[in-house]
């Protein structure tokens, strides 16, 4: 049988109630340690940590009044806040349970015990201890990204109109509860507002959970965002909490939420109405507490008309719409967004930060942008380190143009216009070579000097 309480202290004076508690444990543990002085309980905390905590409430020093075991429940909590400790007494009554419940006890047993209610209460204390770490695990790694978002600053700053006006209208809504919808094409920084979003509300201090939409399938829907009961199908081999509940008290960011079925949506739905959750293969509902923000870059109300999205769906997300300006309609924000991925890429990379010229600049903003900010975040990362200049010049971003020239060079092929055609030709050998101007030269019979005039002479 595969153990499933993790490692275990028991902390008894008795020591026929050590070697039974061990025997019957052992089965169901990877780990039970046995201690008969509870003094020893600093030492043992300061030195390892433990799933589980059972500990006795009497002592040899005070018979029946539970001081001692509240006590040293005191001093354990004190070393580690999300210790699951359950208290054992012989002289157990109401009063001294709930007592110990509200200093902060995980639950409470009278010996002798029944082996299957200790195994069961234990179990269920194991289940609570792996939500403790969870949750653990969630705000450090909310820490993690709100950390990471400040250094994302330059991202959701800007002087351009268009940004100008998206930030008034976030500054405004952070700080309520209100539902917001995001809208914007592909790689215009989506999330990025989403958690600026969050870090400037009330819920700051609780956790962002992400869910991309588009990676759940229908099956998987129910499961993954409202949990599910062990059993409750083929691979439901223990409970797990659902993205509605990992969120609770924090903030809810479903990214692609037009990717969902008529289905997923009329589930979704309910859930938003009632305000609560049913895991799958229970009947209980779980009020949940979620500040909700989607996103999408499908155009919803066209979607609406045509019958593929609920409209009573729409009206309950978007509370508040914010469009994201495309980077083709910013370009005022780009050297400030060019400066903040340079700095990034020569931390990541251990390097001098890079800058670009003016002519390199000229050029970036003459590019379309079709992926945006994550498509200038590619090529940055990809110039920073492929480019042997300090400063970046125009050739270190010579790929950008291969696409919008593919067509041109198409055309020029079936002309015999020279220039056409030499241009073509100059394209073709630095698209082969990403930009390396020594080796394109190479493969024209051209001198670097002479491949330099060209760039300059066809805008290049």
């Amino acid at each position: 049988m595969q153990p499933t309480l993790g490692k275990i202290l028991i902390i008894d004076d008795n020591e026929d109630v050590l070697f039974s508690a061990k025997m019957l444990l052992k089965k169901h543990a990877q780990q039970v340690l046995i201690e008969k002085d509870p003094r020893k309980i600093p030492f043992l905390l300061n030195h390892d940590t433990y799933d589980l905590i059972l500990l006795d409430m009497n002592f040899t020093e005070d018979i029946s009044s539970g001081n001692e075991g509240f006590f040293w429940l005191k001093e354990i909590l004190a070393r580690d806040p999300s210790a699951v400790v359950i208290m054992i007494t012989a002289f157990g009554d109401v009063e001294m349970a709930v007592r110990a419940l509200k200093e902060g006890a995980t639950d409470f047993v009278l010996k002798p015990w029944q082996n299957e209610k200790l195994i069961a209460t234990l179990t269920s204390a194991s289940r609570l201890k792996s939500s403790y770490k969870e949750i653990s695990s969630l705000k450090k790694t909310n820490s993690a990204l709100a950390s990471q978002l400040n250094q994302n600053v330059d991202l959701v700053t800007g002087k351009s109109p268009a940004m100008q006006q998206l930030l008034h209208l976030m500054h405004r809504v952070a700080k309520t509860d209100a539902d917001v919808l995001l809208l914007g094409e592909n790689g215009t920084g989506k999330e990025v507002i989403a958690r600026a979003l969050h870090q400037e509300s009330a819920r700051a201090d609780k956790v962002f959970i992400t869910v991309d939409m588009g990676a759940v399938t229908e099956t998987l829907f129910e499961s993954e965002l409202f949990g599910h009961k062990k059993g409750a199908f083929t691979d439901a081999k223990e409970d797990r909490v659902g993205r509605f509940e990992m969120a609770n008290g924090g903030t809810l960011f479903l990214d692609e939420i037009g990717n969902l079925s008529m289905a997923m949506q009329a589930k979704l739905l309910t859930v938003l109405q009632r305000r609560e959750v049913i895991r799958v293969g229970t009947g209980q509902p779980i009020p949940i507490d979620v500040r909700l923000i989607c996103a999408t870059n499908m155009p919803l109300q066209q979607m609406v008309a045509q019958g593929q999205f609920r409209q009573d769906l729409l009206y309950r997300i978007n509370t508040i719409e914010l469009h994201l300006p495309p980077l083709r309609n910013r370009l005022e924000d780009l050297p400030l967004l060019v400066e903040h991925f340079l700095q990034r890429y020569a931390q990541k990379y251990k390097q001098p930060a890079k800058s670009v010229s003016e002519s390199a600049l000229d050029r970036l903003k003459r590019y379309d942008w079709p992926g945006n900010i994550r498509e200038l975040e590619h090529v940055l990362e990809r110039a920073s380190i492929i480019s042997e200049n300090h400063v970046l010049q125009p050739q270190d971003f010579f790929f950008l143009q291969v696409q919008q020239q593919a067509l041109h060079s198409n055309t020029a092929s079936q002309t015999h216009n020279l220039d056409e055609m030499e241009k073509a030709t100059v394209v073709k050998a630095m698209s082969k070579y990403d930009g390396n101007i020594s080796k394109a030269a190479k493969e024209l019979g051209l001198s670097r000097a002479s491949l330099y005039r060209r760039l300059e002479k066809y805008g290049l």
